[in-house]
């Protein structure tokens, strides 16, 4: 891996808006950093030293350079900089969804963060049928960064495909109390976050509570995933045998399936979901065997997705901040990519439970 040079200076630098017209109607040239140098009074070393984020530069010289970088419209150009740094400005996620909210939100936030500081952010899409060791080949090869999402098992088996010289990060599940992933990598505590939304089920009333599982990211026992276990873990505390969990994917479809069987049990009166795709299959099937929500049965979902404010019942749901997990993600890369840049160590948001109306106390 390289880093950064301090000692190098980036001069092939241009505007990235288009160049301004002087007062005769002719195109000025771009600013470039001999410019910025000569507005702020400063050296060109000095300003390639402040926009390369090198820490010793005096604040007021500092403050004066980015005046001048204000002032003048300046942009550096990635590809001098990756020249003159040896840093390589890009970051390339491998993913096998892009479409599923938690998924989706997590590549916003650090599609974000990467944008802010400079780099470009590429996407492989993951199948069941690549052949991993050619995929990640590929994305190895083109330098930068290596952000996987290893929320599933195709996530996870791409994380240990990675090659343990290539800068990686991943975004995965809550690991297992006393277990670290075996690369750098970020996650929410989705386990506290279940017993915390099974609890507050229980402190309704309901006897127990049943659970409409993800798949999970490692494994086959749905029982295993860190949701699962929270769940399982705030049952058993409380004295409840847990029953047996349903579920057989992600989707609405699969909700809508597992909804299906558990409407058919009258002792079934309350049903936490892997998430909110499911929750809203699970909605609707209890609307289709006339079993009234929250009246019947209380429902909750898992990550907040956006649509889950809107339907009929509104979802009580758990918030997570997967937006603030791809952040975190692109910074601990960067600090990989960039020598001297140190992590922000900013994690994501606690995990929040938003209650809403597809929750209630248990009927005598």
């Amino acid at each position: 891996m390289t880093g950064h040079n301090p000692g190098m200076s980036v001069t092939g630098h241009t505007r990235s808006t288009t160049a301004a017209s002087d007062p005769r109607g002719t195109q000025r040239k771009p600013a470039s950093i001999r410019d910025v140098a000569q507005v702020a009074g400063v050296s060109y070393q000095t300003v390639s030293r402040v926009i390369n984020g090198h820490p010793s530069v005096k604040a007021e010289t500092r403050r004066r350079v980015e005046e001048a970088v204000e002032q003048l419209g300046f942009r550096r150009n990635a590809t001098a900089f990756a020249l003159a740094s040896g840093v390589t400005r890009t970051v390339t996620v491998l993913t096998s969804d892009t479409v599923l909210y938690g998924y989706a939100a997590t590549l916003r936030g650090l599609e974000q963060a990467a944008r802010a500081a400079g780099y470009s952010v590429g996407v492989r899409v993951l199948t069941p049928e690549d052949d991993l060791s050619r995929t990640i080949s590929a994305a190895t090869g083109t330098g930068g960064g290596i952000m996987v999402i290893g929320f599933d098992r195709l996530g996870a088996a791409a994380l240990d495909h990675v090659p343990s010289d290539a800068p990686c990060v991943a975004a995965v599940e809550a690991p297992a109390p006393g277990r670290t992933p075996s690369r750098p990598a970020v996650w929410v505590d989705d386990r506290a976050a279940a017993r915390t939304a099974t609890e507050y089920l229980l402190g309704l009333g309901h006897s127990t509570v049943h659970y409409v599982a993800l798949p999970p990211s490692t494994g086959s026992r749905r029982s295993a995933a860190p949701r699962a276990e929270g769940w399982r873990q705030a049952l058993k505390d409380s004295g409840v045998t847990p029953p047996p969990p349903t579920g057989r994917g992600w989707d609405a479809r699969a909700g809508y399936d597992a909804g299906r069987e558990l409407a058919r049990d009258p002792s079934v009166t309350a049903v936490l979901c892997g998430n909110d795709d499911l929750a809203l299959g699970v909605l609707r099937a209890l609307h289709h065997a006339g079993r009234a929500v929250p009246g019947d049965v209380s429902v909750i979902g898992f990550d907040d997705a956006p649509h889950s404010a809107f339907v009929t019942p509104s979802l009580t749901t758990v918030r997570l901040d997967f937006g603030g997990l791809g952040r975190a993600a692109f910074d601990l890369l960067r600090a990989q990519l960039e020598h001297g840049h140190q992590p922000l160590d900013a994690a994501p948001d606690d995990p929040e439970l938003v209650r809403r109306e597809s929750t209630g106390a248990r009927r005598a």
